[in-house]
């Protein structure tokens, strides 16, 4: 077989790649050992790869492989290292995605067949991966079973909005009915359907101005669930029965508006603590509506019901949520700790939450013993509110430890960042960083929504590995519902590559978001 090389390669890369070519040509590619098709189509792309240049480049120094050949375990591109010969064109990089490995994959992440991690058994180390120990030694390197586990409690909460979207408006005159809601897994049954009522209405020429707003102008809506495992195989290998509280984000313009009351008061309680939250938080979680009981009242009674029906069973409390969901999630925890005598253990899996108390108010789910794991986007502004820019966990704070030996600077710093600043917020709990740069497949400058969609934290998690190798190759996760849904913020090379494979996108039945577009959804 003789190979071509065009007139366009620089005279200096000439000899390289004829140095290169012996190897080449006297082995298949390990892609498809036996393939004649395979090896035309590399060489076909090579050649294109070459054309790419006219201008002369400097001579690059080439380290030969260390076994002297090149390795058997990568693509003949990787081995021919073409981004060392010409690094302006980053050709190896794009020999690679044109590979027909490269593709093969592509095409099962583009699949609509969801693909998971491995789900082993986790016995008697369930309390680790529920947060006893505060996920030490899992979270970097990214442990595989609880990357699983986040990415089902995530699951948990899409299901939350698409039980939401699916029927959003609640009856004006009378209680509501019980609703179906889609679980992700068969495993487990919803035995309670919850309300968030806001304790603020619109004003009444809004709906002369807009009488077909609908349910987005209602007060009370439907917001999550409670779910309980009645699988004995699941029961089994999670080592306990667990109990789910699953809650949605944003959606009615009265839940937006809630948002905005982001003042600091006190957590009701007769002790007159200094424990404070989120005003418009306080205000969802604890308002009554006409029809339906508050949501604290309605998680405490399910609660109190489910650990008497399964006493003396070993259970769990395991509260996920999305931005508002994530907030709630935490007063919901709080709520809970102590309605029963003998508790189960409780912990928070939040997604892209934004803080919701002070200091005071950190210290009080410590002492409760309530376990709080943030899956944050670092580039998702959501989590960086409410509050002063200055806050307890930020880098300014912890640089300035010793400076806070000053008298005049730590009585200022507390004024900033104390107690009794009524905008001194603080977040809670563990933190697991993920980064929208970090994806090989979204744009680094993604947008606000993007950065804080639930699917696009989802994706980010099942690829995450370590602080030092941020996405694995291995990824499990479809990216279908990422390019439904985040198409303008994921590379023009996915989504011109899932049109050229005839992937169906557009046919895929995924929930979509009906409401205020928002990064808060």
């Amino acid at each position: 077989m003789q190979v071509c090389v065009n007139s366009t390669v620089p005279a200096q890369n000439l000899h390289l790649f004829q140095a290169r070519r012996a190897s080449f040509k006297c082995r298949n590619s390990p892609l498809k050992p036996s393939s004649t098709e395979s090896t035309r189509k590399h060489l076909s792309n090579l050649e294109k790869l070459l054309q790419v240049t006219n201008q002369p480049e400097p001579e690059q120094v080439i380290k030969a492989p260390t076994n002297g050949s090149i390795n058997k375990g990568k693509g003949v591109f990787e081995g021919l290292n073409l981004s060392r010969i010409w690094p302006q064109t980053k050709a190896a990089a794009a020999a690679e995605e044109m590979s027909p490995r490269h593709l093969n994959r592509l095409q099962r992440l583009l699949s609509k067949t969801m693909e998971y991690s491995p789900r082993n058994n986790l016995g008697s180390s369930w309390r680790e991966y529920h947060g006893c120990n505060d996920w030490s030694g899992l979270l970097d390197p990214l442990d595989e079973n609880l990357r699983r586990e986040v990415v089902r409690y995530g699951e948990f909460v899409q299901a939350a909005y698409h039980g939401f979207h699916s029927n959003p408006a609640m009856p004006t005159d009378e209680p509501p009915l019980p609703r179906h809601v889609a679980l992700p897994e068969r495993s487990y049954k919803v035995t309670k359907s919850l309300y968030a009522t806001s304790s603020v209405g619109l004003p009444k020429w809004v709906d002369d101005v807009a009488p077909d707003l609908g349910w987005m102008t209602q007060r009370s809506s439907w917001i999550g669930f409670v779910a309980v495992c009645d699988d004995m195989r699941e029961i089994q290998r999670m080592g306990r029965r667990d109990i789910v509280i699953a809650l949605r984000g944003t959606a009615t313009c009265l839940e937006w508006a809630e948002n905005f009351r982001a003042q600091l008061v006190q957590v009701p309680e007769p002790n007159g603590s200094n424990e404070k939250v989120e005003c418009g938080f306080l205000s969802l979680h604890k308002t009554r509506g006409a029809h339906v009981p508050s949501l604290a009242e309605s998680v405490v009674e399910e609660i109190q019901r489910l650990t008497e029906m399964y006493k003396g069973e070993t259970l769990s409390i395991t509260i996920t949520g999305h931005s508002l969901g994530a907030a709630l999630s935490l007063l919901v925890a709080d709520e809970i700790s102590s309605c029963t005598p003998h508790m189960p253990p409780v912990a928070v899996f939040s997604f892209g939450g934004p803080r919701v108390g002070n200091k005071g108010f950190v210290r009080r789910l410590n002492e409760k013993n309530i376990k709080v794991l943030r899956i944050v986007n670092d580039q998702d502004l959501i989590t960086k509110v409410p509050g002063a820019f200055i806050g307890e966990g930020t880098k300014q704070h912890r640089g300035q430890q010793e400076e806070r030996k000053n008298g005049s600077f730590a009585r200022l710093l507390d004024m900033v960042v104390g107690d009794k600043n009524p905008w001194a917020y603080t977040h809670v709990g563990t933190e697991l960083k993920v980064d929208t740069k970090m994806s090989p497949y979204l744009k680094p400058d993604a947008d606000i929504a993007c950065c804080h969609d639930l699917e696009a934290y989802l994706h980010l998690v099942d690829g995450f590995m370590s602080s030092k190798c941020p996405f694995r190759s291995n990824a499990k996760r479809s990216l279908v519902k990422l390019v439904s849904e985040q198409r303008s913020n994921v590379k023009q090379l996915y989504t011109h590559k899932a049109l050229s494979l005839k992937l169906e996108r557009d046919s895929v039945s995924f929930p979509m978001s009906s409401c205020l577009p928002s990064p808060s959804s």
